[in-house]
């Protein structure tokens, strides 16, 4: 999707880039001035160091032989390549020697260091600009004299230590600027030259990587859209680079699973209310109806009110399993959670259930390693092993030897794993392993066992609630139910 300029400056990212580029725009023009007045400052000093040593040399060259001395050395140093600046003048100020033909007024009337730059002229440079007035046709100088020249043309800036002798006569010792001057303008030059190429660069940046970021953002609100419109199916984009934007896209994605998950468990549910709860309500109405046509004794009436209270009591536990179902898949239970001791919850449900097993013609037998405890709710713990057990005794009845379930608890790796197996016919499809813990699935056809086909789907959510999970493995014969618990840290 293209975006205009006043579309990107409206996105926050545009905002903050177009901040960041100003701050870094104005420490980019301060840290140019501040370089620059600083290679100023050293080249000053460095200058004037300079020049105070030549004065010290001069100081004792007229030490050594009085003013003769030192107009001789003057003279020696002022024909030297490079020389710096020396001159010599009378008490009016008139020039007697050294290598400056002409100052600018007032110069030489100060004493000690010039508070300003000064401009002068040295020696031939006039005559120099002369011969340039009269030839007129030659437009390009020699090499190596355009510089010269154009200095000339223009004149000379430079500082300068103004010294009476005792004589009164005046001497000045001085260095040019043009050095220090051009040496200051390729440190500007190139300062600005890099902040302009890092600036440049990081428009650039900004502007390819903004691009590409926004073009993220808009696939991202083109997929959110879709979802909004009612497709649960899409997914945010993911990239596979491992940036924050493919964390958000995943988070958000397995958020979106998670939704389809719970709205797929509400269709189920409702068609399984549908479907599955049909027949107890309808043989309810059938048996009230029946009873009401007939002529009953009392004895048939309350006969008739017992099974539908019976059937309704049924048909409770039923709505009550599948809301308890529904609130632990979505997460939310209004069970606390404590540290639960798994060896006195077996001995609890083995003792509830001998009875019942001891009628069934069914041996119950225990496994206990030691006592292990996990973090979780006591009660939903010891339904979903009445669940198991239940169903343990139920189906391990039809084996072909003596019926036996075997309860058993160990820790192996990190987990601590709850296990009930039977050796009754088991289930030997590994597909109808994995059906059977889905809401009223029951696999044996003729129905002859009571149950709703809830038992195994309440064991499961309630796995989930703790962060483990239900395997269904063949025990050859039977059928081994795992309760597998996330171990606890301390333990």
């Amino acid at each position: 999707m293209a975006l205009s300029v006043p579309a990107i400056m409206r996105t926050t990212a545009a905002r903050l880039s177009a901040l960041y580029f100003l701050l870094f725009a104005l420490c980019a023009v301060l840290l140019v001035f501040y370089m620059t007045s600083l290679s100023a400052r050293m080249l000053t000093a460095q200058t004037q160091e300079t020049i105070n040593d030549e004065v010290l040399g001069l100081a004792r060259a007229y030490q050594r032989g009085g003013l003769p001395v030192l107009v001789r050395v003057v003279e020696a140093r002022s024909r030297q390549p490079g020389a710096n600046l020396y001159l010599i003048a009378d008490t009016n100020g008139q020039i007697l020697t050294g290598n400056v033909q002409s100052l600018a007024p007032g110069v030489i009337e100060t004493e000690g260091w010039t508070t300003e730059p000064f401009s002068y002229q040295r020696f031939g440079e006039g005559e120099l600009e002369r011969q340039r007035n009269q030839a007129p046709d030659q437009t390009t100088p020699p090499a190596g004299e355009s510089e010269t020249q154009s200095e000339g043309e223009k004149g000379h800036n430079a500082i300068a230590l103004v010294l009476r002798l005792p004589n009164q006569m005046i001497m000045l010792v001085g260095r040019d600027l043009g050095e220090p001057e051009r040496f200051r303008a390729v440190i500007r030059r190139a300062l600005m030259l890099a902040l302009g190429m890092m600036g440049l660069g990081g428009l650039l940046i900004w502007f390819f990587v903004g691009r590409a970021a926004l073009k993220r953002i808009d696939s991202v609100s083109e997929a959110s859209r879709r979802i909004m419109g009612g497709d649960l199916t899409g997914r945010l984009p993911v990239t596979g680079a491992g940036d924050e934007f493919d964390r958000l896209s995943e988070n958000l994605n397995a958020m979106l699973a998670r939704i389809a998950k719970l709205n797929e468990g509400l269709k189920q549910v409702s068609d399984n209310i549908a479907h599955d709860l049909k027949t107890p309500l309808t043989r309810l109405r059938n048996r009230a109806e029946a009873t009401l046509a007939g002529r009953q004794k009392t004895p048939d009436y309350r006969q008739a009110l017992e099974s539908t209270i019976a059937e309704s009591d049924q048909l409770i536990k039923t709505f009550n399993a599948i809301l308890m179902i529904s609130r632990l898949e979505a997460g939310y239970s209004s069970e606390t959670t404590s540290p639960v001791d798994l060896a006195a919850a077996v001995r609890d449900v083995v003792e509830l259930y001998e009875p019942v097993a001891e009628e069934a013609g069914v041996t119950i037998e225990t496994s206990v390693e030691e006592d292990f405890a996990v973090n979780g709710n006591r009660e939903l713990i010891g339904q979903a092993l009445s669940n198991i057990v239940d169903n343990a005794i139920k189906y391990s009845t039809d084996s072909t030897t003596k019926p036996s379930v075997r309860v058993a608890l160990q820790h192996i790796d990190r987990e601590v794993r709850l296990s009930v197996t039977d050796n009754g016919q088991g289930i030997p499809d590994d597909a109808d392993r994995a059906r059977v813990t889905e809401r009223f699935v029951r696999l044996e056809k003729s129905r002859s066992q009571p149950g709703s086909g809830l038992g195994l789907s309440l064991a499961k959510a309630i796995m989930t609630f703790h962060k483990g999970r239900l395997d269904l493995l063949p025990a050859n014969p039977g059928l081994s139910v795992i309760m597998s618990f996330p171990a606890r840290e301390n333990q």
